[in-house]
């Protein structure tokens, strides 16, 4: 009986996983992040560990930015240090009215897009936007980070970081926002998060 109970809870758990409506925050037209990312690289060492990984910051970074998708993470050595990756957009990849006319879509650690009908040129579109891997500072962010919904506007202040760990593996940010190729998203260490929601 205890078996036939946990499959049900099991399976209830599981569709509802996949077939609830994803929930998705609108605005108004206009861009309402309409200011590029704040980078300031630094030249001085600045090192701290959390659990096996060591981190360098390489550059401070602040982002307002509409989150246009976010994909969770629970397996992989990646996960364990970025649970999540948050696609986000600025300037007009933060107007309501572009973002309806593109498809986003995420899948392992990348960031997709793709429309019918450009509403802004193609070029426009990649330096507004970018997959970023977050690595929140601590619990009280991560669980904020749970209230983020595809279309959240939030604005993050941390560092652009590289991660690695004694046995060789590492993991480093792009320092840049006109890269598409391998290697191209953030690695963003998160000190604070404010989600600019109005519900």
């Amino acid at each position: 009986m205890k078996k036939i109970i946990f499959t049900s809870i099991l399976l209830i758990a599981t569709l509802t996983y996949f077939f609830w409506p994803e929930k998705v925050i609108s605005y108004p037209s206009g861009q309402v992040a309409p200011d590029q990312p704040i980078q300031q690289n630094l030249s001085l060492n600045k090192v701290w560990k959390k659990n096996e990984f060591n981190i360098k910051a390489l550059a401070e970074y602040k982002i307002k930015a509409r989150v246009l998708s976010r994909n969770d993470f629970s397996i992989g050595r990646e996960s364990e240090i970025s649970p999540v990756d948050f696609a986000l957009g600025w300037g007009p990849m933060s107007d309501q009215d572009v973002i309806d006319k593109i498809e986003i879509t995420q899948s392992n650690r990348w960031y997709h897009w793709k429309t019918d009908s450009y509403p802004i040129p193609q070029q426009e579109i990649s330096l507004n936007s970018a997959n970023v891997h977050i690595i929140p500072k601590d619990d009280l962010t991560e669980e904020k980070i749970k209230n983020v919904y595809k279309g959240s506007l939030v604005e993050m202040k941390g560092y652009l970081v590289e991660v690695t760990v004694d046995d060789g593996w590492h993991w480093k940010s792009s320092l840049r926002r006109d890269d598409t190729a391998g290697g191209s998203c953030e690695l963003f260490w998160v000190e604070e998060l404010t989600i600019l929601d109005n519900e």
